[in-house]
């Protein structure tokens, strides 16, 4: 638990928190105030040579942000909602999960983040890649309320799309196997 510190000036009384300790270790893990590490600035930013030079130091594809609004987002959220696909498609390779779901009542993973950023080549990268996406779009167990996610349907047209290139690669590949 981070202790409560209180300063005192002109009787006034406020409380400060006293921010997360910083570790100098130089392997990416200090936090900013948003509770990011620099795995996630890299990400965020579509840094691929930063983000390999940290996955390589040994940080986690799938460290959680700390904080009250950070939500747990991982660096493959981030990635996606800049649509960074090569970024993306490392963290994948080091073991990012690509349906990681953020804390709170929504859960959302990194296809939410890209379809509330509109972003198609995301989608469909992370589609195309396994992402899971519910058959139904109101299903709010694992899709956040539409309303919230205004490119969800996006995501569902690409899924469509991914679903009828690999029918019809498939039912192509049948018969010459028959």
């Amino acid at each position: 638990m981070i202790p409560d510190y209180f300063l005192y000036s002109n009787s006034n009384r406020r409380r400060i928190k006293r921010s997360y300790s910083m570790r100098s270790s130089g392997s990416g893990d200090d936090r900013d105030d948003r509770g990011w590490t620099n795995l996630h600035v890299g990400a965020r930013k579509g840094d691929l040579k930063e983000v390999k030079r940290l996955l390589d130091e040994g940080m986690d594809a799938n460290v959680a942000a700390l904080g009250p609004k950070s939500h747990g987002l991982t660096p493959l959220h981030l990635a996606a909602k800049g649509g960074h696909i090569k970024v993306m498609d490392e963290l994948l390779e080091r073991g990012a999960n690509i349906d990681a779901r953020t804390k709170g009542a929504c859960g959302w993973t990194p296809l939410h983040t890209a379809a509330k950023e509109r972003n198609r080549r995301a989608i469909r990268f992370l589609i195309e890649n396994g992402a899971f996406l519910p058959d139904n779009i109101e299903d709010t167990r694992f899709n956040p309320p539409v309303h919230y996610c205004p490119g969800l349907e996006w995501a569902y047209e690409e899924m469509k799309r991914v679903q009828q290139e690999s029918s019809c690669s498939s039912s192509g590949e049948s018969s010459y196997s028959s």
